[in-house]
């Protein structure tokens, strides 16, 4: 059986968990045009390799944050999201 490491509830099962996309900045939507905005909603770069990645614990309703390689599907870590993840700050 797959495990994935919630931050706040521990090693789960991987099927209770659904994964919410990768982590990216979002732009202002009242200062955006609507073609950055589309290319926001709609364009992934879907590279593969370290990526950091929105998840959720759907019993306990946690979203977290999931470093993850693409290429093996291979969870590294996973943490709960501060605000410094968008603007380049590094967690430990």
């Amino acid at each position: 059986m797959k495990l994935m490491t919630c931050p706040i509830n521990g090693s789960r099962a991987i099927s209770e968990f659904a994964c919410g996309g990768e982590l990216r900045a979002m732009p202002d939507p009242a200062a955006t045009d609507d073609r950055a905005w589309a290319h926001y909603v709609f364009n992934r770069a879907s590279l593969p390799g370290l990526r950091r990645e929105w998840w959720c614990h759907t019993p306990s309703g946690v979203w977290f944050i999931a470093e993850r390689d693409t290429a093996t599907d291979t969870v590294h870590r996973t943490y709960l999201f501060t605000p410094e993840l968008l603007t380049g700050g590094e967690r430990s």
